[in-house]
């Protein structure tokens, strides 16, 4: 006799209450009044769903956010652990500001969509369609927005990695100049002969940055091999020296410069290198200023700069024409023996 009830107590609850609605079912079961059971699913039942995933919505948005906090945190320290300049410590803030911003935006979008789609689900709205399309339109972007999902992808770890930044002297590979925007589709450049290049970040294969942290001016000074080495590196080095000590490079020279010695035999001139640890960006005019000082001091001092010579030789018009007389006569006198040989 127990199986009679049991199904008849499924039958009104499979006819009256929806799938899940456990308000509904608990209220029918308790009152066994199915218009009350439909209203109690309606009114209380619903509303505590849609905030059951609006608060499901707020948590993920949160622990999502946070996760984007602590990756901004670690963008801001940067791949290199010491930094010199501060203003680029500064730059390299903002830009993971910028960034996470940009994450969050996306998080909560995404998460917006997808509680709305489930909102829409429990109040009674086909969202088949709705999904049907959202796949129809990812597979379009699949096929025809690969090389904007790269790009998006690619400036995403320029981004985190500190690459690079606005200001920046970079070469990405054709193009070489200094960045004067980033996105996270592409970087803009601009060359020394004012070309402004536009590169998509999904094309940049490799990444040469000039100016992160710190540079170094490499000089080459090329003396004649009569020189006295030993003191032509003497002369380098208190030149060197002079440029660390002076007042008007402070900040910018930030280690001893350091002469390392013979680095090439040239046809024509021995080949010393002087090398000098810079600020960011700032060695080109320090290699410039010292290149100078030089030039001024080998002068004073004596020392040769050796040029590319080259040996002409000049011949005596007269002695070439007397050289080409003994020639004709030489022959003559071939062809004279010849023809008497013929005669006789």
């Amino acid at each position: 006799m127990s199986l009679v009830p049991q199904t008849l107590d499924i039958v009104p609850l499979a006819s009256v209450c929806e799938d899940g609605d456990w308000i509904c079912s608990l209220m029918l079961r308790a009152t066994d009044n199915e218009q009350l059971a439909k209203w109690s699913g309606a009114m209380i039942g619903r509303p505590l769903a849609i905030l059951g995933l609006l608060l499901l919505g707020f948590v993920l948005r949160w622990a999502l956010h946070r996760v984007v906090d602590r990756l901004a945190k670690r963008a801001e320290r940067g791949v290199l652990p010491d930094r010199i300049d501060v203003a680029n410590a500064t730059r390299r803030k903002q830009r993971a500001a910028t960034m996470a911003g940009v994450f969050k935006s996306i998080i909560t979008g995404l998460i917006v969509v997808i509680i709305a789609t489930m909102i829409l689900s429990e109040i009674g709205v086909n969202i088949a369609p709705i999904i049907a399309s959202a796949g129809i339109i990812g597979l379009a972007l699949s096929f025809g927005a690969q090389s904007l999902v790269k790009d998006f992808v690619s400036g995403t770890f320029i981004f985190i990695e500190d690459q690079y930044g606005v200001g920046d002297v970079v070469d990405l590979g054709e193009a070489i100049g200094t960045v004067e925007a980033v996105t996270l589709r592409m970087t803009r450049l601009r060359a020394l002969d004012g070309t402004v290049w536009y590169v998509p970040n999904g094309e940049i294969m490799r990444v040469g940055n000039q100016s992160q942290n710190w540079a170094r001016a490499v000089v080459d000074v090329g003396v004649g091999y009569g020189e006295d080495l030993a003191r032509v590196q003497q002369v380098l080095r208190e030149i060197a020296h002079e440029v660390w000590a002076d007042e008007d490079f402070n900040g910018i020279v930030i280690e001893e410069p350091e002469v390392t010695g013979v680095e090439n035999l040239a046809a024509d001139a021995v080949t010393l290198r002087v090398l000098v640890k810079t600020a960011p960006l700032q060695q080109w005019a320090v290699a410039r200023s010292l290149r100078q000082r030089i030039k001024a001091r080998f002068d004073y001092e004596g020392i040769e700069i050796p040029f590319a010579q080259r040996v002409v030789w000049h011949r005596d018009e007269r002695q070439a024409q007397a050289d080409q007389d003994e020639v004709d006569e030489a022959a003559a006198q071939t062809s004279g023996a010849g023809s008497e040989d013929r005669e006789g």
